[in-house]
């Protein structure tokens, strides 16, 4: 870990300077509430400390630079451009001390760098499919979600007043998520990016495969099994359940000689699409979306 900058040099925190904030039309509905868009269930929770609040740890710009330095596992060489990632514009001296050019910067890094990841890891994925897979991964909600997990939600450097008033766009932190990508690779690299993206976006991407991807998954495990592995997916009868009105049908891939976790459908069309589903997550080495036990039966759609 990188020793902290000599305070005499560092650029003036949210402690030291009067806040330039004005509160946006998108806030946080009271304390550390993040909101997520109008009728979404999805929220997290986010967290501004300033040294208003005497009793926080991380309260001062200079601790809140070791602690992110903590959490990204990663000791800068430059202080100082980790200084001005999570510098909001309301802690800042002026606009161009603010993360604001890294976060501009920091969405460009972004973008590319899933489009990589994606690009190579989804072979079988059309252009259409990996353009919504990609959007739904970098998408402010995404990266406000994954700010927060990470804690770097604490770690921000802002005006007392914005902490005060507990009314700041919601965008703060998907922000600070993208001046933080910037300051990375300005300082470590693109690979420093890449290897903390993947660990970071790893569920994000596979929520957005299994929900932004083609519908057709048979059509692109068989794609990718005759390209990648010179065979034809097959779907095997595990077990039949409920009376004939209302049938249910547990089926798996089988690719050669490799079988692959079943899943339950309504009819025998659906339950081949999750397999194919199933199949694919295991070729990708990712968690399976659909479950094949007794539980899975229970909770399937009718």
């Amino acid at each position: 870990m990188s020793s902290p900058s000599d305070p005499s040099t560092r650029s003036p925190s949210a402690t030291d300077q009067s806040s330039s904030f004005s509160p946006s039309d998108e806030s946080l509905a009271g304390p550390g509430q993040f909101v997520a868009d109008p009728g979404s269930s999805d929220s997290g929770s986010v967290r501004l400390i300033d040294s208003g609040t005497p009793d926080q740890v991380f309260a001062d710009s200079q601790t809140k630079l070791k602690r992110c330095e903590e959490i990204l596992q990663y000791s800068f060489r430059d202080q100082s451009l980790l200084q001005s990632a999570l510098t909001h514009a309301s802690g800042a001296a002026n606009r161009l001390a603010s993360n604001e050019r890294l976060e501009f910067l920091g969405d460009a890094i972004l973008g590319m760098t899933v489009c990589e990841w994606l690009f190579e890891e989804y072979p079988e994925y059309s252009e259409g499919d990996l353009t919504k897979i990609k959007s739904a991964v970098v998408s402010r909600r995404s990266c406000g979600r994954t700010a927060c997990k990470l804690g770097l939600d604490e770690c921000l450097i802002v005006g007392r007043g914005v902490t005060r008033n507990r009314s700041y766009p919601r965008s703060l932190v998907s922000d600070v998520f993208e001046s933080i990508i910037a300051a990375l690779y300005l300082d470590g690299g693109a690979e420093v990016v890449r290897d903390r993206l993947k660990r970071w976006l790893q569920e994000e991407v596979r929520i957005a495969v299994d929900t932004q991807g083609s519908g057709n998954h048979k059509s692109v495990l068989q794609q990718y099994a005759q390209r990648e592995l010179a065979a034809t997916p097959v779907y095997k009868m595990v077990r039949e359940s409920g009376p004939d009105h209302r049938k249910a049908f547990l089926i798996g891939a089988v690719i050669g000689k490799e079988v692959f976790p079943p899943a339950w459908g309504n009819n025998k069309k659906d339950a081949e699409q999750r397999a194919a589903a199933n199949a694919l997550a295991t070729l990708h080495k990712q968690p399976i979306p659909h479950s094949g036990d007794e539980q899975g039966e229970g909770s399937r759609e009718h």
